[in-house]
């Protein structure tokens, strides 16, 4: 049997993962018993809070869409493109190459880096994706870092709800059917390391390069991972 979200205890309160004075778009969070539940919420705070306006340095001919907003001090560098609804903080930077899909949060001091996609997410604060990432279904806290590479999986291979192991070891329904991950305050996820749908990485924590994950870490642990390799004489 699965557990029933409703009755979870607050093991998966945002508080636990989320320092929520680091954003100003707290009020997402409001009523907001697990912090997955915040996802489905940030069309609608779009499409009601955001007023287009760019505020930023455009370089180049980046595409930006009719409902962007841009923040004082942001870069937005050539063959970016923010297609929106979309609001963008002050002082980021959106480098060349950056997709930013519909549905997008970013705070103040976010880098946003080539080669990297982002679709229905929330990023606080100062956190860091710069290279060749896929952000989907997300919520990165106060200066979390993807790697290069770092890919963070929104949906199940069979298109089936997404799960969070709960405390007692049974699986926690999310009412989801795509959710990447929470990545907790100043996380650090190495490169090339794929997080599977229903993760919850905790506050401080760090994942090893090249890792495959899933579930829940609790704040200040580490995932070691570490590959078996061999050296043979080659043959001519």
């Amino acid at each position: 049997m699965r557990a029933k979200a409703g009755k979870i205890t607050t093991v998966f309160a945002p508080e636990n993962y989320l320092d929520l004075e680091r954003t100003e778009h707290r009020v997402i969070f409001e009523n907001v018993e697990s912090v997955w539940q915040a996802l489905p919420k940030i069309a609608a705070y779009l499409k009601f809070r955001l007023k287009p306006a760019i505020n930023g340095k455009l370089i180049g001919k980046p595409f930006l869409g009719n409902a962007v907003f841009v923040g004082r001090g942001t870069t937005i560098e050539h063959g970016a493109m923010i297609k929106g609804p979309a609001w963008i903080g002050e002082n980021c930077e959106i480098r060349n190459g950056c997709y930013i899909r519909e549905n997008v949060i970013m705070g103040n001091g976010v880098v946003a880096g080539n080669s990297s996609e982002f679709k229905n997410c929330l990023i606080f604060d100062e956190a860091q994706v710069p290279h060749f990432n896929y952000v989907g279904d997300a919520i990165l806290g106060y200066k979390a870092h993807l790697g290069a590479g770092v890919i963070l999986s929104n949906v199940k291979l069979d298109k089936s709800e997404i799960t969070v192991p709960g405390p007692d070891g049974k699986p926690v329904a999310t009412g989801l059917k795509k959710f990447s991950a929470v990545i907790g305050d100043e996380a650090e996820i190495g490169c090339n390391s794929v997080i599977s749908p229903g993760s919850l990485i905790g506050r401080h924590s760090i994942i090893y390069p090249g890792t495959s994950w899933r579930g829940v870490l609790e704040a200040n642990h580490i995932v070691k991972s570490r590959q078996t390799t061999e050296i043979v004489p080659r043959r001519r």
